[in-house]
């Protein structure tokens, strides 16, 4: 049975990854910082999941929860997710997203020195590594040129699992691009849209604030990406894989899917609104990402659209307020 350890994982991607590690009948532990609602929730549904209390900063609880888990199998998704908090707390996004991964890599290859076996490790990296990109769309190759803390933080993770990798651990780099799904919190865009067009299609009136609307991201399926982490851990060779679909959409466009997707009809510009509070500084116009590789090598391609996963998370948000009525 093969044994994993997943930090951040009662987040979005570290739920659906735990789901489909349980579902094929791996052994899964998860670092949770709280014993939270989210977490109480997460144990309660799959018994057979081990939850253990630690934080990203306690560099040796790290060391010891991995020497004591003992995993074939270590996918890192901890730390901060949210560019604009960043800059609030640059120094601990650099310890939470920058040193963690050391620690955790270090762990990972001691384990691996004293077990002598193959210790399987995935670092979830982020578009927002490459900022402003010399290049579109970004590929492996893309110099990294962040302009937040969170991607520099993030970056300092991608560089450091390729040293690990050089050193002879498994450590393989997913680059995430933007994928949402029902189960992001409503602090991100996306989910705040989505939540916003089913308020506005209930009530019939109403709006939804938002930065800049000319920025395109290329958005997926958050299970999507799961299942890809997954298999660039069991690939046969460590190596850093793009995550994206290849087409981007306007923030605006994404707003009017979801207002469309709920019922508003083609008025939906009516129920936007600029905000220049929600500007971010120094935010790159175009981020699109090319899966040639993890085509190419992880047999893997994304299957939901861009309407359908828009879609998804407005029918949630609709079903969420007809149950709270």
């Amino acid at each position: 049975m093969t044994r994993v350890l997943i930090t951040g994982i009662t987040g979005q991607d570290g739920g659906y990854l735990a789901e489909q590690l349980l579902d094929e009948g791996a052994e899964v532990h998860g670092l949770v910082h709280t014993q939270d609602g989210t977490a109480r929730a997460l144990a309660d549904a799959h018994p057979r999941l081990h939850l253990h209390g630690g934080d990203l900063a306690d560099a040796e609880g790290l060391r010891a929860l991995v020497a004591g888990v003992e995993p074939d199998e270590l996918y890192n998704l901890g730390g901060i997710s949210s560019v604009a908090y960043s800059w609030e707390q640059p120094v601990l996004t650099a310890q939470l997203s920058g040193v963690a991964v050391a620690v955790l890599l270090q762990a990972a290859w001691e384990l691996q020195e004293r077990s002598g076996r193959l210790v399987r490790c995935v670092q979830a990296s982020s578009s927002e590594i490459f900022g402003q990109a010399d290049r579109s769309p970004q590929d492996e190759d893309t110099p990294l040129r962040p302009v937040s803390p969170y991607g520099a933080a993030k970056a300092y993770g991608h560089s450091i699992a390729a040293a690990y990798r050089g050193k002879g651990l498994h450590a393989a780099t997913c680059i995430l691009f933007n994928h949402e799904s029902p189960r992001r919190p409503v602090t991100f865009v996306t989910r705040k849209i989505t939540a916003a067009a089913a308020r506005i299609a209930v009530d019939g009136r109403g709006t939804v604030e938002l930065g800049n609307l000319d920025a395109r991201r290329d958005w997926g399926w958050a299970p999507d990406y799961v299942d890809a982490m997954v298999r660039a851990a069991r690939h046969t060779e460590a190596a850093d894989f793009v995550i994206a679909t290849g087409q981007t959409h306007t923030v605006a466009e994404f707003a009017e899917a979801a207002l469309r997707r709920a019922g508003v009809g083609d008025d939906w510009a009516d129920h936007v609104e600029v905000n220049p509070a929600f500007l971010r500084p120094l935010d790159a116009e175009v981020m699109v990402g090319d899966p040639s590789r993890a085509r190419r090598e992880l047999g893997w391609t994304p299957t939901v659209d861009f309407d359908e996963v828009v879609g998804r998370m407005v029918d949630h948000d609709l079903e969420l307020l007809r149950e709270g009525e």
